[in-house]
C-alpha cells in the first residue's frame, strides 16, 4: 500500500507540474502580456484560450474568399489581409494578436517599420521558421540569421553584381523567345489571330526555366521535377499556416508529413544530379563555373571556415534560390500584365518607348537601362500587387520601438499590402494605378523615403532584386514588341495571400492579338 501511495504520489506531483505549466503558457502569460500592452495603448482582438486569434481569423478570411473585387479596384486588403484591414480600423496602426499562445505584434508606422527593417537591425531577427517553411526550403538565406547568414551572404554576393546579371540578359530573352513563338504559332492556328493565354501558369514556367539555366546551368525539363515538388510542398506549407504549432508533431508519420518527407527527398535527390553533373563537367580552368551554383560549390573545397559551405547548406541554398528566382519574378510580370491589360494608355506608352528603344531587335543591358516608363510600371505593379503581402520580424532583445517597450522574441508584424496604401505616404491616390509616382525613382515616390518595401529594406532587402527587374524588363519588352493584349471577359478580380506569395486565386486570362508592324 505505502508503494502504491509513492506511486500515485508522484504521478500528482507530475500532473500538477504539467497542468500548472499548460496553465502558466495558455492562460496566465497571455493575460499579462495582454495587460501589458494595454498599458502602453495597444489593443487588439481578445486572447481565447489555446486557440488565440485563429478563429477569428479563418472566420474572417472565410467571409473575405467569397469576394470578388472590380476589376478597376486595387484596393485589395479586405480580400488579401482581411483580418490585418479589420483590427487596423478597429485598434489602430499598431495592434495585438494571438496564434495559439503567441502573442504578435502588428506595426505599420513607417518610421516604426523602418527601424525594425533598417536603422535598429540588430535588435530585431527573422522569425523562426516553421517546420513547414523549413522544409521547402531548409537552411537557405531566408531562414537563417547572424553569422551564418553573413557567411551564406558573402558566398552568393557575386553571382549578383551588376555587371554578372547584365551577362543573363541574353539567356532571358532566348527563354522569353521560345515562349513568345509559342504564343505566335498558337495564335497564328486561330482564325482571327488572337488567342487567349493564362499567363499565370505560363510565366511560372518561364521563370523556372530562367533560373534553371542561369543559376544552375540546367533547362526547365530538368528542373521541372523540383518545380512540380516545390508547388505541392508550397501547398502543404500554405495548409499549415493557420494551425497552432504542436511541437514533435513534424516527426509523427501522418500522411501529410510522409508526403512531405517523400517530396524533401525527390527534391534533394534532383539538386544532386544536378550537382553531380557540374563537378563531373569541372574544368580546370574555369573550377565550378562562375554562375550561383559555381559559386557554391569552389566555396565546398575552401579552407577558411568563413567562406566554407556544407553539401547540405548548398543544398537547401539551392531550393531557396530556385523557389525565390522564378516566384518573384513570375509574380511581377503575372500583375504587370493585368495591369496593363486594364490600362490600355499605358501599354501603348510602354510599346512606343520599347519601339523608340529597342526597335524590334530583342533588347540587351543597354537599351533595357534606358526603359524609363517600363520600370516605372513595374515599380508601381509592386507597390500595388507586392509579391509578399507581409514581413515578419522577432525581437531579438528587450526593445523600445516607437513609444513601446517590447519583450524579447516577440513577433513583429509588417502587412505591406496596408502600408503600400496609406494615403498619409503615398498621396490621395493610393489606390489607383499611377506609375508617374516612380517618375523621380523609389526615394521620392512617397512622403517617406523607406515606404517601398516590395523588396524590403535594410541589410535583409532581397539580394535577387535586380535579377528580378532585369528579367522583368526583358519579357515585357519582348511581348509589348510583339502583341497587344487586353483581359478576358472569363477573369476573376480575386487576389489571394498564399503565404508565400500574393497570386492571383483563378488566374490571369489575357486576349493575345500579334502586331505586325
Amino acid at each position: 500500500m505505502g508503494y502504491l501511495a509513492i506511486v500515485l504520489g508522484a504521478v500528482s506531483v507530475v500532473l500538477i507540474s504539467c497542468f500548472w505549466k499548460a496553465f502558466m503558457h495558455l492562460t496566465w502569460r497571455p493575460y499579462v502580456i495582454t495587460q501589458a500592452y494595454r498599458k502602453q495603448g495597444v489593443r487588439g482582438p481578445a486572447y481565447r484560450f489555446w486557440s488565440g486569434s485563429l478563429e477569428e481569423i479563418r472566420s474572417i478570411r472565410r467571409a473575405a474568399a467569397e469576394l470578388i473585387l472590380d476589376t478597376h479596384s486595387h484596393d485589395i486588403t479586405t480580400r488579401v489581409l482581411p483580418h490585418f484591414a479589420k483590427w487596423i480600423a478597429e485598434y489602430g496602426e499598431t495592434f495585438l494578436f494571438w496564434i495559439g499562445p503567441q502573442p504578435l505584434l502588428c506595426i505599420s508606422e513607417q518610421e516604426m517599420i523602418k527601424q525594425v527593417l533598417a536603422s535598429k537591425y540588430g535588435s530585431y531577427a527573422r522569425t523562426d521558421p516553421s517546420p513547414a517553411a523549413m522544409a521547402l526550403v531548409g537552411k537557405g538565406l531566408t531562414n537563417i540569421d547572424g553569422s551564418e547568414w553573413a557567411r551564406h551572404r558573402r558566398v552568393v554576393n557575386p553571382a549578383f553584381a551588376m555587371d554578372k546579371l547584365k551577362l543573363f540578359t541574353k539567356t532571358m530573352a532566348e527563354c522569353a523567345r521560345s515562349m513568345l513563338e509559342a504564343w505566335q504559332d498558337d495564335a497564328d492556328a486561330v482564325g482571327d489571330h488572337a488567342k487567349e493565354v493564362e499567363v499565370a501558369r505560363e510565366f511560372q514556367e518561364l521563370t523556372a526555366n530562367v533560373i534553371s539555366h542561369t543559376a544552375f546551368g540546367s533547362s526547365y525539363s530538368e528542373g521541372k521535377e523540383v518545380f512540380v515538388a516545390q508547388k505541392e510542398l508550397q501547398i502543404l506549407v500554405i495548409e499549415s499556416f493557420l494551425n497552432v504549432n504542436i511541437p514533435g508533431f513534424r516527426y509523427v508519420p501522418t500522411r501529410r508529413n510522409l508526403r512531405i518527407w517523400n517530396l524533401e527527398r525527390r527534391i534533394r535527390n534532383k539538386f544532386m544530379g544536378i550537382i553531380r553533373d557540374r563537378l563531373g563537367r569541372n574544368d580546370d580552368d574555369l573550377g565550378c563555373g562562375n554562375d550561383l551554383l559555381g559559386l557554391m560549390l569552389e566555396a565546398a573545397t575552401r579552407k577558411q571556415d568563413e567562406q566554407k559551405m556544407s553539401m547540405d547548406e548548398i543544398i537547401d541554398e539551392c531550393k531557396t534560390f530556385f523557389i525565390a528566382g522564378h516566384e518573384t519574378t513570375s509574380h511581377l510580370l503575372i500583375w504587370a500584365m493585368f495591369l496593363l491589360s486594364t490600362n490600355l494608355q499605358w501599354q501603348e506608352k510602354l510599346r512606343e518607348e520599347i519601339l523608340r528603344e529597342c526597335g524590334m531587335e530583342i533588347p540587351n543591358a543597354d537599351t533595357l537601362a534606358n526603359l524609363k516608363l517600363v520600370n516605372m510600371v513595374l515599380l508601381e505593379a509592386l507597390r500595388i500587387y507586392s509579391p509578399v503581402a507581409l514581413l515578419r520580424r522577432k525581437a531579438a532583445k528587450d526593445v523600445t520601438l516607437g513609444n513601446i517597450n517590447i519583450k524579447k522574441n516577440t513577433l513583429l508584424m509588417m502587412p505591406i499590402a496596408v502600408t503600400h496604401r496609406n494615403k498619409e505616404v503615398w498621396g490621395d491616390d493610393a489606390n489607383e494605378f499611377n506609375p508617374l509616382r516612380f517618375e523621380n525613382g523609389i526615394l521620392k515616390a512617397s512622403a517617406h523615403p523607406s515606404a517601398f518595401l516590395s523588396f524590403s529594406i535594410g541589410p535583409r532587402a532581397c539580394i535577387g532584386q535586380n535579377f528580378a527587374m532585369l528579367e522583368a524588363k526583358t519579357v515585357i519588352a519582348m511581348i509589348l514588341q510583339r502583341f497587344a493584349f487586353s483581359l478576358s471577359h472569363k477573369y476573376k478580380h480575386a487576389p489571394i495571400d498564399s503565404a508565400t506569395m500574393l497570386q492571383p486565386q483563378f488566374g490571369v486570362p489575357i486576349v493575345l492579338r500579334p502586331i505586325h508592324l
